[in-house]
C-alpha cells in the first residue's frame, strides 16, 4: 500500500485547473490592454481640450475614464487568480457591460432631451447594446450554475 495522503475533492479540482486557460489569459490581456488604452486616451482627450466643457461632457468624460479603469481592474483580477472561477469571470464582465451600457444610454438620452432633439433613435441604438449586454448576462449566469451543478454533483456536496 502507498502512503500518499489523501487531498480533499477542494483540492482535487483546483490541480485539475490550476491557472487560466490560454482564451482566458488572452481575454484577461486583452481587457487589460484595452482599459489602459482607453483610460489614456480618453483622460488625454478630456485634459487637452482648448476650453471651457459643458458639465454633461464633463460627466460623460468621467464615466468613460471609470468604464476604462474598471476593466483595466477587471483584467489584473482575473491574471492575478489562480484557482477555478467557474465562469465567474464571464458573470463579472457580463455585469460591467450591463452596467456601461445602462450608463451610456441614459447619458445619450439625458443629452438628447437636454439638446431637444429627441430621444428616440438614442433610445433605440442604447436599448440594442442593453438587450445584448443583459443577453450575455443570463447567459453567464446559466453557464456559473451549470457549473457549479456539476461540481457539486462530482463532489457529492449539498
Amino acid at each position: 500500500m502507498t502512503e500518499e495522503p489523501r487531498i480533499s475533492e477542494q483540492e482535487m479540482i483546483e490541480r485539475l485547473a490550476p491557472a487560466l486557460s490560454r482564451r482566458s489569459r488572452i481575454g484577461a490581456v486583452a481587457a487589460l490592454v484595452a482599459g489602459t488604452a482607453g483610460t489614456v486616451f480618453v483622460s488625454t482627450l478630456w485634459w487637452s481640450e482648448p476650453g471651457p466643457l459643458p458639465g454633461s461632457t464633463h460627466l460623460a468624460f468621467a464615466l468613460f475614464t471609470v468604464f476604462c479603469l474598471v476593466w483595466v481592474g477587471y483584467g489584473g483580477w482575473l491574471l492575478t487568480h489562480r484557482v477555478p472561477l467557474f465562469a465567474t469571470d464571464q458573470v463579472i464582465a457580463a455585469w460591467i457591460g450591463l452596467a456601461a451600457s445602462l450608463a451610456t444610454t441614459a447619458l445619450v438620452a439625458a443629452v438628447a432631451v437636454q439638446r431637444g432633439t429627441g430621444t428616440g433613435v438614442a433610445l433605440a441604438v442604447g436599448g440594442l447594446f442593453v438587450a445584448a449586454a443583459l443577453a450575455l448576462a443570463v447567459r453567464a449566469h446559466a453557464r456559473r450554475a451549470a457549473l457549479l451543478r456539476r461540481m457539486r454533483d462530482l463532489t457529492g456536496r449539498e
